[in-house]
Order: C-alpha cells, then sequence, then structure tokens
C-alpha cells in the first residue's frame, strides 16, 4: 500500500509536468535541438539525473531550450580502494520544463566480496527511475537573485533483495523525493545549488533501504559550487549528506572536487575526487570519478 501510495504521487507528478510544457509550445509544431550555453544543462549524476557528479541540481538534461526536446547519455566510473561503481544511463529533458531518466548502477565489491562470502568480484545492482518538473525560474537568465528550482522523485530498485535483507534493510526498493535550487551567477562565473531530499537509501540505494537503525525516510543535503572558468571549463565541489540506517556498516556523508570540460557542444568530459567514507567493512574510500557525457 505505501509504494501504491507513493506510485499516484509520482504519477500525478508527471501528469501535470505533462501539462505545463504543451501550454508553452502550442503556438510552436517545430521541435529545436540544441540552444543551451555550454555546461548549463548540468553532467550525469550517480542517480542518472542532470546535475553534479553526486548532487542533483534543479537543471533539465539535453541542450533543448523551451521550444524543443534533448537527450543525454552517460557512462560513469568510480575507482575506490575496496570497489568499483559503473554506472550508465539516458535522460530526456521536454521543453526545459521535464526531465525523466533511467541509470543503472553496478558495484563490484572485488576482494570484499569474497571476505563476505558472496565471492570475488560480487557486483551490487540498482535501477534508478527518474522524474523532475522544473516549477519556477531560470538558472541562468532573469532575476540573478531568484534561482531555478525544481521537484522531482526518483524510483530505485535494488537488484539485489537477499543482499540487502542480509545487511539489515527494510526494503529492496523505494523512492526518494526532493527539490533543488540552481543559480549561475554569470557576473561572477559562479554556480552554486542545493538539493533537500527525503531518502532512506542505504549507499545510494546498494544496499536497500532503511534499516535496524531507523526505518522511516530522514531529509538529506546536497550542496554544489562550482567556478567557471572559461565557457567550456569548470571547477568545484560537492557535499551530500547521507542516512545511517544500518548497524552492520556505519555509513559517512560523500564529497567531492570536480572538473568538467565541455569537449564541444554536445560532449563533457568530468573528472573528479570522490571520497564515499566508510562502505560496509572498509573505511577510507576515496578514489577517483570519471565521467562521459553525450547531451543533444
Amino acid at each position: 500500500m505505501r509504494l501504491q501510495g507513493l506510485t499516484s504521487k509520482f504519477a500525478g507528478m508527471i501528469l501535470i509536468a505533462a501539462i505545463i510544457p504543451g501550454a508553452v509550445s502550442a503556438n510552436n509544431n517545430d521541435l529545436e535541438t540544441g540552444g543551451k550555453l555550454l555546461l548549463t544543462n548540468g553532467v550525469t549524476s550517480v542517480d542518472g539525473s542532470s546535475g553534479g557528479g553526486l548532487a542533483t541540481w534543479s537543471v533539465i538534461a539535453g541542450k533543448a531550450t523551451e521550444e524543443g526536446i534533448g537527450a543525454s547519455a552517460h557512462v560513469t566510473l568510480v575507482e575506490l580502494p575496496d570497489y568499483r561503481l559503473q554506472n550508465h544511463g539516458i535522460a530526456i529533458g521536454l521543453f526545459d520544463r521535464i526531465e525523466l531518466s533511467y541509470a543503472r548502477q553496478n558495484f563490484d565489491t572485488k576482494a570484499v566480496g569474497a571476505a563476505l562470502g558472496l565471492g570475488q568480484g560480487f557486483k551490487l545492482n540498482q535501477d534508478i527511475f527518474g522524474a523532475k518538473l522544473r516549477i519556477l525560474g531560470d538558472a541562468v537568465y532573469g532575476n540573478p537573485a531568484i534561482p531555478q528550482i525544481s521537484a522531482g522523485a526518483q524510483y530505485r530498485k535494488n537488484l539485489d533483495a537477499p543482499i540487502a535483507a542480509f545487511v539489515g534493510a527494510a526494503e529492496d526498493e523505494d523512492f526518494d523525493l526532493y527539490i533543488s535550487a540552481t543559480k549561475l551567477v554569470l557576473a561572477h562565473s559562479l554556480l552554486l545549488n542545493g538539493t533537500a531530499r527525503l531518502t532512506r537509501a542505504n549507499q545510494f540505494g546498494l544496499l536497500g533501504f532503511g534499516g535496524d537503525k531507523q526505518q522511516d525516510r530522514t531529509l538529506e543535503f546536497e550542496g554544489s559550487v562550482g567556478y567557471q572558468l572559461s565557457r567550456s571549463f569548470v571547477v568545484g565541489g560537492e557535499y551530500r549528506t547521507k542516512p545511517d540506517n544500518l548497524s552492520i556498516a556505519k555509513e559517512n556523508d560523500a564529497f567531492d572536487i570536480f572538473a568538467a570540460w565541455a569537449i564541444d557542444d554536445n560532449f563533457t568530459l568530468t573528472a573528479a575526487y570522490v571520497d564515499l567514507g566508510n562502505i560496509v567493512i572498509e573505511d577510507k574510500q576515496r578514489g577517483a570519478f570519471l565521467s562521459l557525457q553525450a547531451a543533444f
């Protein structure tokens, strides 16, 4: 019943969002592609939505403006001392108003898998389906004091339910709900983002949802700051708080220091130093983040 109720709210949000761009583009039958400034559509987060590497932003996927349909695809690798996360997915941006996204996460436990009796290189897998609605504002133009604000939901399905249950997770699927505010202050080449997220995902959902310490959703924060060195190059950092629901696997907050380079109008390469803290039995999981995005 709980998931059915959340599903109804999720579907309602998408329905409302679908009506808005119809009104905006009623007099325009041509669907344009391209039009956004370099890097202003963000890159792709580990959750599959447009944003930074760790944080979801309010921007909409793809290069299209309010008169068109855009899309993006990405592949991401996070290499840590004892684990490896591979992530790939796609996102569609409709009239710079709605974003629909999908991402698959594959988490390689390397030698830890053998130590836990799962087998060398055992992989945890998760599907993430997302929807985002731009409510008001513009991340680039308009009043510099008014950010672009978007609300969204992400349905996460852990594909290894027995493992999630073994570590004490309450569920193997759940929804995250969030609201984001993003602004690029062009006069100072500064990008600012803040996201509030209701979630109970353990390690982004790879270890299920909820646990013996906490079963309910908690309010978590994601923050990003970026400085635009040129039209095609941005450096910055992000911080993301995470719930700590499991007694068996303490969870820390995550942060990164990143650089994003727009290779051309369509391709962006992002590299970062990322710190995910403790993951299950291994501390100090710090390493490299590398992501390639194609956007149209």
